[in-house]
């Protein structure tokens, strides 16, 4: 596979750097081409495929779940550290019947602050 990366990338560059004329770009896109839809290499471009569903797929999405997993441990030790406040606490606040900030003023009925 790495030799027909490479093959493939001295090609390419070939193509891209040479000033040899219409008819070898035409030359070396035709070969490129027939290597391209012939079937050992097919073959391999359907291996890669066919190992990037069944086994690359699924690693990605273990190493997803156990970040995940990870995450969620830090955030309950975290959430264990945190000590109530019923000075700051919502919930203190709204046992005692106070009320937060508004966001929106209703001051004059017309939606303008005095």
């Amino acid at each position: 596979m790495a030799k027909l990366s490479f093959v493939l990338g001295a090609a390419a560059g070939y193509v891209l750097g040479a000033r040899a004329g219409r008819r070898r770009y035409e030359q070396i896109r035709s070969g490129t081409q027939k290597l391209w839809q012939s079937q050992p290499v097919q073959s391999q471009v359907s291996s890669a495929k066919h190992a990037a569903k069944t086994k690359a797929a699924p690693a990605a999405l273990d190493a997803v779940g156990t970040a995940a997993n990870a995450t969620g441990d830090k955030l309950r030790q975290g959430a264990g550290k945190i000590t109530r406040d019923p000075d700051r606490d919502v919930a203190g606040d709204v046992s005692r019947g106070a009320q937060g900030p508004s966001t929106f003023p209703l001051s004059g009925g017309n939606g303008h602050q005095a």
